[in-house]
């Protein structure tokens, strides 16, 4: 039998080059291995566990549906939907949560990075987050998730409920594990943490054009390009780290050799580096304009995933429900 995959991205906005290479090329890679049934979502009730614009949360739903198909997230090879059109997720979570302990949840580093930027929105559905993660993958019992690296500790909040779960009552969920791609973890432009839609000035859409990627790399943080040892954090390495992914090895190790002698001319490594994402994304960004001019199609494929994602949801639901003397 295929082994099942889950994954899905928070519906704020249209997706930038850390979820392209910390997640969205791991769902393709998956998605064409033939051991494989992939099921892909937008995590908008996620979403709302944080402070978001209502009118915009329709608008940006439909916009990482839109990047996902545009990156060759393909229909007929993966269940493509919105996490809020499969009810089961929420229930499940329920369930999930009589086993989850609110200090384990209160010592995540995740929770204790959110409550930090949003002080004023310290909700049960944020402290709940890892849980309805767990019952999102769980429900499919799916046994890889594509992800990047940051999210580790949710992944294991969902072994945690799973061991639980079949030690208590009995049932056969998996322990999922994560996909690593090569872009697990995607530094910010600005020099410091992980690229995030979150931080102005730390990420490069999937949508920028030539102009814009190189305005947000000129701004990049940079030093008097010479030393006697390559920086290994802060601005200079996380340039060097996006010559490795859209470059090559080889071109980073070019401008180590001159960083340790005659020096880096950052001007030429940025407009470089701007080009070659620029290649990458151009495909990209051709499909997404196709796509845009129909979006009766858009919302077929989700209509169509939310049922296939349905009808094995209500499966492992009753399973549980049986299992917990509910049924």
């Amino acid at each position: 039998m295929k082994k099942r995959v889950l994954s899905g991205i928070r519906a704020t906005g249209r997706l930038h080059l850390g979820n392209y290479l910390g997640a969205v090329k791991g769902m393709l890679e998956l998605q064409n291995d033939p051991k494989y049934e992939t099921l892909y979502m937008v995590a908008d009730a996620h979403t709302i566990t944080t402070p978001y614009d209502i009118k915009k949360l329709e608008k940006n739903r439909r916009e990482v549906v839109l990047d996902y198909l545009a990156a060759g997230l393909d229909p007929k090879k993966s269940v493509i939907f919105f996490q809020s059109m499969v009810p089961e997720h929420f229930e499940l979570f329920f369930y999930f949560a009589s086993t989850s302990t609110v200090p384990r949840m209160l010592h995540l580093p995740t929770y204790k990075e959110k409550i930090k930027q949003h002080p004023k929105s310290v909700t049960m559905a944020l402290l709940n987050y890892p849980v309805l993660m767990a019952a999102d993958i769980l429900i499919y019992k799916a046994e890889k998730v594509p992800v990047g690296i940051d999210q580790e500790p949710h992944l294991e909040v969902a072994r945690e409920v799973a061991r639980k779960m079949n030690k208590k009552y009995g049932t056969d969920f998996p322990e999922p594990t994560r996909f690593s791609t090569k872009g697990e973890y995607i530094p910010s432009l600005m020099g410091e943490g992980k690229m995030s839609k979150s931080v102005e000035g730390s990420y490069i859409n999937l949508t920028d054009d030539l102009a814009t990627i190189k305005r947000k790399l000129a701004s990049a943080p940079t030093d008097s390009g010479k030393g006697k040892k390559v920086p290994t954090k802060g601005g200079v390495a996380n340039l060097l780290k996006f010559v490795e992914l859209f470059e090559g090895e080889g071109k980073r190790k070019e401008y180590e050799k001159q960083y340790s002698s005659k020096g880096i001319k950052y001007a030429e490594l940025k407009d470089n580096l701007a080009k070659a994402i620029f290649k990458e994304l151009k495909p990209i960004q051709e499909k997404r304009k196709e796509l845009e001019k129909n979006p009766e199609y858009v919302e077929k494929v989700v209509k169509e995933g939310a049922e296939k994602a349905g009808k094995v949801a209500k499966k492992t639901l009753k399973e549980v429900k049986e299992k917990m003397g509910l049924l």
